[in-house]
């Protein structure tokens, strides 16, 4: 199992400051908010510091507003889903509020020409958002399978291949399959609900099933105690 340091990772995001003079309704529990360098976690948020503050209701033009980029923000948005999904812990660093970089940060980001950049367990990284793909972050965040995968190497009887492929192909446990050479003939991905299937269940549906085919031989079925996968989960 992943310990919690291996499912953490950091998103450094660069903002751009701009002057707004449009109206904006008092906002005094946002004070002193503009010096942290974190984003909040809900996306669209936008961070403001006021350059300077009259009476406590008094709203002042000129203001200096925090925004993203929307691809930034896309990024951002698709990352958290993302880690939300595969159970990661994600930090969201805005090196735009950051007057001075923390000697963690610049290490982190030497090099870097294009943001957004996420930082991933063991130091990887993906730079531009058009690396922030579903198949590259799922990657970065290798997790458990939600469901459960079994998978039997078939013996068959020299004959109509298309046949055999084309029964297997009708149980919706059959995930895939893969002719071989060698001493067995097909390999089947077999998938289950998991926590609701036992491996005697599987074993069951394969000697039922799949060796009720006419020319299936034998079957040999592997069943996992524990599945990580690094492919987009459904």
């Amino acid at each position: 199992m992943a310990d919690e340091s291996s499912r953490e990772l950091t998103l450094y995001v660069q903002s751009k400051k701009a002057v707004t003079s449009f109206y904006r309704p008092p906002s005094p529990s946002g004070a002193g908010r503009a010096s942290d360098p974190t984003l909040p976690s809900a996306v669209g948020a936008v961070e403001v510091s006021h350059a300077a503050r009259g009476g406590e209701d008094e709203v002042r033009t000129g203001e200096e507003v925090y925004f993203l980029s929307d691809d930034q923000a896309r990024c951002l948005a698709f990352t958290e889903e993302q880690a939300a999904r595969r159970r990661y812990k994600l930090k969201v660093v805005d090196v735009g509020k950051a007057g001075r970089l923390e000697q963690f940060v610049v290490e982190h980001l030497r090099n870097v020409q294009n943001f957004p950049v996420l930082i991933g367990p063991q130091n990887q990284r993906l730079e531009g958002p058009e690396a922030f793909t579903e198949d590259r972050l799922s990657e970065l965040m290798p997790t458990e399978m939600e469901r459960l995968r079994a998978f039997s190497y078939l013996k068959v009887r020299g004959g109509n291949l298309d046949r055999i492929r084309e029964m297997l192909v009708t149980f919706p446990q059959v995930k895939e399959l893969h002719f071989l050479t060698g001493d067995w003939d097909i390999f089947v991905v077999l998938e289950f609900p998991a926590g609701e299937t036992k491996k005697r269940q599987i074993l069951d549906f394969v000697t039922e099933n799949i060796r009720g085919i006419n020319d299936v031989l034998d079957t040999s079925t592997l069943v996992p105690e524990y599945s990580v996968t690094k492919f987009p989960i459904g």
